[in-house]
């Protein structure tokens, strides 16, 4: 990986700890036992940033015409996954309280 690519997700990391109140943790990734890279809400992410690598899922989450809460993955012979805005799950989560 280079110098840009560790600084751009670096820098999503910050960002998205920010948004949800946790903190990034240094080193994650690159030594053992530092496995995710936030901590937050409870929970511990793995935060992935592409240009434009998710735009199949991204149109399905923010479909104007259905409007989801939430979208529901499959891939044959993996686990479920559920994709919704951060906005969404905050709010969920927060509820929750």
């Amino acid at each position: 990986m280079g110098k840009a690519s560790r600084d751009k997700g670096q820098r999503r990391e910050r960002e998205f700890a920010e948004l949800i109140g946790g903190r990034r943790i240094p080193l994650s990734g690159a030594q053992e036992g530092y496995p995710n890279d936030v901590e937050g809400m409870g929970l511990q992410w793995e935060v992935k940033a592409k240009k434009n690598g998710f735009k199949m899922i991204y149109d399905y989450v923010l479909d104007e015409r259905e409007k989801p809460d939430a979208v529901a993955l499959k891939a044959d012979r993996k686990p479920w996954l559920v994709v919704m805005t951060l906005d969404k799950f905050k709010e969920l989560m927060e509820g929750d309280k």
